[in-house]
């Protein structure tokens, strides 16, 4: 282990997770009308219809194949009788999977703001930086699964990356765990903590932004079927006026 080594996978990490965490906490006190998806729904709807929800189920996959992955350790999968031959079986076949629903869903997106006047001239110099980082950083994922987990020997990164990954968490991370990783793997893991240090910057925070508060929010009447909520009793001596001449002699 050199001190590159320290520098990428112990520095680095620590800084991307600070600049994630204040920058969400700048962003919300001096931002909070800027923290939206910037919804460009209004301008196309065909193309989003369907790159919004292969995108959205393919990027939840990803991310529930790495929290098992990574911060799931191997024994505890063993207990509960996933043996490392149906942990393979189930991380390659569902990770890829997961990888193609993904970036095809990205690469509708990607396509419908190029390609769509509106949407395009709607689309921010930091929405471009985003879809940049996104596309490497699931790109590297997806060719470190397809080469060494699909083509290749099966790559134990549950071996490496991740203790270096639980090691983070506990404030004891070892860079040596990450000297001889496979560079494609190595990539990933650098543009996920790129990805993650543009992250409040960008349209990404509507992430944390469920609407909960919607289940529970009060009902809101428009117009009401009982005429008399919503208005004034008619008062004693207070008669409609019609119009001279309107009854008939």
């Amino acid at each position: 282990m050199n001190t590159w080594d320290t520098l990428w996978w112990v520095v680095v990490p620590y800084v991307a997770s600070a600049v994630f965490v204040v920058g969400h906490v700048w962003r919300y006190r001096y931002d909070q009308f800027g923290w939206t998806t910037r919804s460009s729904q209004v301008y196309e709807n065909r193309l989003l219809r369907w790159g919004s929800p292969m995108f959205h189920v393919g990027i939840l996959m990803v991310i529930a194949g790495h929290v098992v992955g990574l911060l799931i350790p191997r024994g505890w999968l063993e207990a509960i009788g996933v043996t490392e031959h149906l942990y393979h079986l189930g991380a390659t076949w569902m990770g890829a999977a997961a990888a193609v629903l993904t970036l095809a869903g990205l690469a509708i997106l990607v396509y419908r703001r190029r390609t769509v006047t509106r949407v395009f001239t709607a689309t921010t110099r930091m929405d471009k930086v985003m879809y940049v980082s996104l596309g490497a950083t699931l790109a590297f994922g997806t060719a470190a699964t397809v080469l060494f987990q699909v083509l290749g020997d099966a790559y134990d990164y549950r071996g490496s990356i991740a203790p270096w990954v639980r090691g983070l968490f506990s404030l004891r991370p070892d860079a040596a765990l990450m000297a001889d990783v496979p560079l494609m793997f190595q990539l990933h893991v650098l543009s996920a903590m790129l990805l993650f240090m543009l992250w409040p910057f960008t349209r990404l925070v509507h992430v944390f932004s469920a609407p909960l508060g919607y289940v529970v929010r009060p009902y809101i009447v428009y117009r009401s079927r009982d005429e008399q909520i919503g208005s004034r009793a008619v008062r004693p001596g207070w008669e409609r006026s019609e119009r001279p001449g309107s009854r008939q002699r």
